[in-house]
């Protein structure tokens, strides 16, 4: 419920032989007759190759008894600078580029398809805050933001803060993490990453000048806030290890890191921490956070070296976030409310829960998902049975008005609302059909007003020429899963012959919203249909849904998938032998799983940035994020725990099978889910697997978590994936 500057939506030969004389399967094209579902693939064009083998080096790991033989773990170095490292993935790339040859045209085609969408010269929203509209814009072939202000008017001088153009000319990655302006709106705190591990170094710009000032902070997670006195400023240090943002501190301008006031350090390794200020600019937080807990410092932001206090006892399960108004808190929380409440308190009360009052009561059907304070009204965003819900009130009138929205599926929610004074609330909003819309709504007088629709540079494009719907099915224990879906009109006839992706994350809580994709077009206008499973381990449904596939549950976000794959066949929204599923991150946790519980149902996955060495990493302490995650997947150092997640750690469940075509990308560079998961579990893939489909590994040796950088760059990822999907199916075009 912080206010920032908006940052503009731009939303990842053959190696030495192992001891026993390995020989790889021949997954290779030129190899391949036929994909697990019979689509012809033949190439022959392509010099047959053999793919990388790697050299297995048994590594013994032993908990509770049990012995696991990890042959692969050598992999693993955290330099990133091994010679039989970097050797291995570069060898994999060459493979790749090999394989992917014959479809290079057609991602090519593709690739120029998404970018060609793009208005090249864009400019986001502009918003007035402390007297200055802020904006960022897209010029030409830029592939970064220009971020601007204007006093006053937006015909008044352009002022530029930062141009990521240049800043970004002599980096391979670039991302500008937080910009912050000073109460006084004379300085510019902001913060870059360059290496796409997530750790950002702050500096800061005298707006007045132009110049940067002589002082930077180095190893932080990104965030700065700045104090009222215009000097003082907090930010996150991160453990150059874990990446744990741990320690906050407080920094004066013009001053020494290392002469830094150290004023929170979280001790609990599966906490991490981060930080806000409330709307009406009084209150500084620090946010304590695990997976199941969150809680609050706060410190007066007009007297910043006084010591930050809980903003009430931390407990255990109780999570809460705030923001005020006048002298009241306004507190969304889920102390004895599953599904959340909204309470109020006075501000020399917020410690005492026995003060809290009720604004928005708890209900078992619907989600409470967040809140926004403007003059005279409360707006509350919630769902029911997963669909978004925008509800207005006033403070003193406890009868409620919905806002209404044209699709049966859709997102909306808050904008920049960066004023207390107003009673006009900006949105955004956005479906399956209809293009990312902004608009502002006077909640007195109910007048909407469009301030900007996404452009889609394609003449072939209009929102009638397809369908979005929400359908649910039925899982095997007999839950109801929702599913999203679109595809264009003139290919589909429901009759079982469309090439069906499926996708999915279910993790953390994590709800894939029904929104606009002008990318995923090149898949719906050949044919495709698409779907989002949401499944158990997300949160469409609320929090029991999000309970009900984590822990010991986790196995549901895998079952649940492939039940609605098997429904949609029944269903006759794609065709058997063209079924296709696509997750990163957790998500590639989730096609790892799915490949090996139902390797036969699909024709080709793609996992990007996948995690999939669960019980390794979740037993390594020393690997980024691992102590924080404990709640989400279990502590193998519990026998329960280690036993549940082996029986479904994609790595660890490699067997002896038919797998089917696979696309798997990471990034050298990922902070989150690191390099080795994915260049281990493909190792172990090519030893196993036993037919000829495809295996690509393909691995950005510049990158990090999310990809490359730049709004076009971004694109080659997802351009390859739908290319190695529309290729399977048949599609040459």
């Amino acid at each position: 419920m912080q206010k920032h500057i908006v940052l503009f939506g731009i939303g990842l030969a053959i190696c030495a032989c192992s001891d026993n004389n390995q020989v790889a399967n021949d997954d290779s094209l030129a190899g391949n007759a036929s994909n697990n579902s019979g689509t012809t693939m033949v190439n022959n064009t392509v010099q047959k190759v053999q793919p990388p083998v790697a050299k297995k080096i048994p590594h013994k790991l032993v908990q509770h008894g049990n012995t696991r033989i990890d042959n692969y773990y050598w992999m693993r170095d955290d330099s990133r600078k091994s010679p039989e490292v970097i050797e291995h993935l570069q060898r994999e790339n060459e493979f790749a580029a090999q394989q992917l040859e014959p479809m290079e045209d057609l991602k090519n085609k593709i690739l120029a398809e998404i970018n060609g969408r793009i208005e090249k010269d864009d400019s986001s929203v502009p918003y007035l805050d402390r007297g200055y509209y802020y904006y960022s814009q897209f010029k030409g072939d830029q592939e970064y933001p220009v971020y601007a202000r204007r006093k006053g008017s937006l015909s008044a001088p352009e002022e530029i803060l930062l141009d990521g153009n240049q800043m970004a000319a002599e980096h391979e990655y670039f991302n500008i993490g937080d910009l912050e302006v000073s109460q006084n709106n004379q300085l510019l705190a902001f913060s870059t990453d360059t290496l796409s591990r997530r750790v950002y170094t702050i500096q800061f710009k005298d707006l007045q000048s132009g110049k940067l000032l002589n002082d930077s902070i180095k190893e932080t997670n990104g965030q700065v806030i700045w104090a009222n006195d215009n000097k003082n400023l907090f930010y996150i240090r991160k453990d150059p290890q874990t990446l744990l943002g741990y320690q906050v501190y407080r920094h004066t301008l013009g001053t020494p890191q290392e002469s830094d006031t150290l004023v929170y350090e979280e001790n609990d390794l599966t906490y991490y921490t981060s930080l806000g200020k409330t709307k009406d600019d009084s209150i500084i937080y620090i946010y304590h956070d695990s997976t199941t807990t969150r809680g609050a410092s706060i410190v007066d932001a007009n007297n910043p070296e006084a010591s930050f206090v809980p903003f009430t006892e931390l407990e255990d399960n109780h999570e809460y976030e705030f923001d005020k108004i006048g002298e009241y808190f306004y507190i969304l929380t889920n102390w004895q409310a599953k599904n959340y409440r909204i309470m109020k308190v006075h501000q020399s009360n917020h410690a005492d829960r026995s003060k809290w009052q009720t604004v928005v009561e708890h209900n078992d059907d619907i989600f409470l998902t967040d809140f926004e304070l403007l003059k005279d009204f409360l707006v509350i965003e919630q769902k029911q049975r997963g669909v978004s819900e925008i509800n207005i009130r006033k403070y003193d009138n406890a009868e409620t008005e919905s806002l209404q929205f044209d699709d049966p599926i859709f997102v909306a929610g808050f904008s920049n609302n960066v004023s207390l004074g107003s009673n006009t609330l900006r949105l955004y909003y956005s479906s399956m059909t209809t293009p990312t819309t902004i608009f502002d709504i006077n909640l007195d007088s109910g007048k909407r007003e469009t301030l900007k629709q996404q452009k889609v540079l394609d003449n072939d494009f209009h929102p009638s020429n397809y369908e979005s719907k929400r359908i649910f099915v039925k899982a095997r224990d007999g839950v109801e899963v929702p599913v999203s879906l679109v595809y264009r009109k003139n290919t589909f006839k429901q009759d079982g012959k469309n090439p069906l992706y499926v996708y999915a994350y279910g993790s953390y809580g994590i709800t894939i919203e029904p929104s606009f994709s002008a990318s995923l077009l090149s898949l719906l206008d050949r044919g495709f249909v698409y779907a989002i499973a949401h499944i158990r381990g997300g949160q469409m449904l609320g929090v029991p849904w999000y309970d009900g596939g984590k822990l010991k549950n986790k196995r549901n976000s895998f079952t649940d998938f492939i039940d609605v794959t098997n429904n949609l066949l029944e269903l006759k929204y794609g065709s058997k032998e063209k079924v296709f599923a696509a997750g990163g991150s957790a998500g590639g946790l989730l096609m790892g799983g799915v490949i090996n519980m139902a390797p036969e149902l699909y024709t080709g996955v793609a996992a990007h940035v996948p995690f999939v060495d669960v019980v390794t990493t979740m037993s390594d302490p020393s690997i980024p994020l691992t102590t924080n995650e404990y709640d989400e997947w279990g502590n193998p150092a519990n026998k329960d725990d280690y036993e549940y997640i082996l029986s479904y750690s994609p790595y660890d469940q490699v067997s002896k099978q038919d797998y089917p075509n696979l696309l798997v990308t990471t990034g050298l560079h990922d902070s989150q889910v690191q390099y080795f998961e994915p260049m281990k579990w493909v190792a172990k893939l090519r030893e196993y697997k036993s037919n000829d489909n495809l295996l690509i590994f393909k691995t950005d040796m510049e990158a990090g978590h999310g990809g490359a950088s730049g709004r076009f760059k971004q694109n080659e990822t997802k351009a390859l994936e739908y290319a190695f999907f529309a290729y399977l199916a048949g599609k040459t075009e």
